[in-house]
């Protein structure tokens, strides 16, 4: 998906989000008509943050991303002062916490 392409969905996302909001103002009273409207514009960020997280390859939960989006790679460490390459937090070899990623 290219810069214009992204340009035009979001756009398209504020237009619907904002055409549902003026059609329910002006037939509900402005009591029922706020919650609503505010309720249903988080869905609809809901619906689009996780459909672009399903086209970078990651999925997410409610409160945020549960996966890696890098989901199917594994991700590799190598150690600054040994050159040990390793998945830890610490190095195995040497146990220093200096690391690149690689």
């Amino acid at each position: 998906m290219d810069n214009k392409q992204f340009l035009m969905y979001n756009i398209v996302m504020i237009a619907i989000s904002l055409g549902i909001s003026i059609t329910l103002s002006l037939f509900l009273p402005f009591y029922l008509s706020l919650p609503l409207i505010i309720v249903i514009f988080n869905l609809i960020n809901f619906y689009m943050r996780n459909r672009m997280m399903k086209k970078m390859g990651g999925g997410a939960g409610m409160f945020g991303s549960l996966s890696s989006p890098f989901s199917g790679n594994s991700i590799n460490y190598y150690c600054m002062s040994c050159g040990t390459k390793h998945k830890e937090a610490a190095c195995p070899r040497c146990g220093s916490k200096m690391k690149r990623v690689g």
